[in-house]
Order: C-alpha cells, then sequence, then structure tokens
C-alpha cells in the first residue's frame, strides 16, 4: 500500500470538496431557484463532465491552465510557477471534474424546500441571505452532505484528469488510481489488488453513508407527514 499516494488522494478529495462546498451553494440556489430563461445551458454546463470524458476534459483544463493561456501566464507571474503538474492545477481541474456531484444533489434539496416557509421567512423580515442559511441550508442538509460525500468519493477515484493535468510525480500528483496503474504496468498485481481493495471497501462506505442518510431522511419526511 503507498500510503505517501493515499494521503496524496485524500488531500486532494478534501481539498476538491471543500472548494466545490463554497462554489457550490451558492451555484445550487440560483439553479434551483432563477426563473431565467436560458437557466438550462448553465445545468448543461455544469453536468457537462458527467458524459465528457476525463482525458478530454483534462485536455481542455490542460490547455486553459498551459503557460501559453491568459490564466497560466497570469499565475505564473504570481508565485514563479505554472499550474500543470503541479497540485494546485490537479485542484482546479478536480473541482471542475466533479461539479457536478455537489451542485445537482444540492439544488435537488433546495428545490425541495416547502416553499411557504421561504415565504413566511421573507415575510418576518429576514433577509435573502439570512432565509438561505437560516431555513433552505438546515432543511436541505441531507442534500448538502451528499453532495460533500460524493464530490469527496468521486475525487478520491480519479484517473484520467488527474494523469492529463497533474502527471505522476511521486508526493504531488500520484494518486491512489495512478498508483494502481503503475503497480499493474509493472505486473505487481497484489501491490494492485490491496489498493483496490482499499479503494473498493472506501467506495461502498461511502455509499453506504449516503443512501443511509438519505433513507433516514425520507423516514423522518414519512413520520412528520403521520
Amino acid at each position: 500500500m503507498n500510503w505517501q499516494a493515499f494521503f496524496t488522494s485524500v488531500k486532494l478529495a478534501s481539498a476538491t470538496s471543500l472548494i466545490l462546498m463554497l462554489i457550490g451553494l451558492p451555484l445550487s440556489y440560483w439553479v434551483a431557484f432563477s426563473r431565467w430563461r436560458w437557466k438550462f445551458f448553465v445545468e448543461a454546463v455544469v453536468a457537462l463532465p458527467l458524459v465528457l470524458p476525463p482525458t478530454v476534459l483534462g485536455f481542455y483544463v490542460l490547455i486553459a491552465l498551459g503557460p501559453q493561456s491568459p490564466l497560466g501566464r497570469w499565475y505564473e507571474s504570481l508565485v514563479g510557477h505554472g499550474l500543470p503538474f503541479t497540485f494546485e492545477g490537479l485542484v482546479v481541474a478536480s473541482v471542475l471534474y466533479s461539479l457536478p456531484f455537489a451542485v445537482q444533489p444540492i439544488a435537488a434539496a433546495f428545490g425541495s424546500v416547502d416553499r411557504k416557509l421561504i415565504e413566511a421567512s421573507w415575510m418576518l423580515g429576514v433577509s435573502n441571505f439570512g432565509t438561505f442559511f437560516r431555513v433552505i441550508v438546515p432543511q436541505s442538509w441531507a442534500g448538502v452532505m451528499t453532495g460533500l460525500i460524493l464530490s469527496f468519493a468521486h475525487t478520491l477515484g480519479e484517473f484520467g484528469v488527474v494523469l492529463m493535468v497533474g502527471g505522476n510525480i511521486p508526493g504531488v500528483t500520484r494518486t491512489l488510481s495512478i498508483d494502481i496503474y503503475d503497480q499493474v504496468q509493472g505486473l505487481n498485481y497484489s501491490s494492485a489488488a490491496v489498493t483496490s481493495a482499499v479503494l473498493l471497501a472506501l467506495s461502498f462506505l461511502i455509499l453506504c453513508t449516503v443512501y443511509g442518510l438519505n433513507r433516514k431522511v425520507w423516514f423522518f419526511a414519512a413520520d412528520r407527514r403521520h
């Protein structure tokens, strides 16, 4: 078991999921409540990583972050090195790749909040910002947690985007999925089997948590109706 790759994967997944919460909460609110006629374009862009091959997304992110792009040149002038093949660049790519896994469950949870509770909050003089954190988020905590957990799990098992944008640098961008690939390439199947089993167990535990969380919320809602 390559513990260095394990901690790199956990670090990447943690950073990505936390950033996605900062981005995903306001974006999910807009998706859930916006009445803009062309909102479906934004929804399509958010969902694009679900159907786009990871290598294609990784290629475009690599070009966008490269030294020939305005963003790449600006970042390099700011910190002295580029984003490709760094942990920071990997975080940017992972945020884009896991975006729909955070936004979609949170937006669905926001959209299911009883509109009467929101309007009652407004009638009591609470601002939109206050209503969001006092009414909408507490009523949607299961969806928020699902988005957080799924984005973490999805990032934990990334391969194509990681390889395209981060490469395979030990201690920097080599994640568990890359390590498994290396072990198989080197015909070290026993090590690959151990690492694969760890990822399988983690993925199963995460899915059990998500389904258990949503099942608990469903039963709680059913009890309240009765």
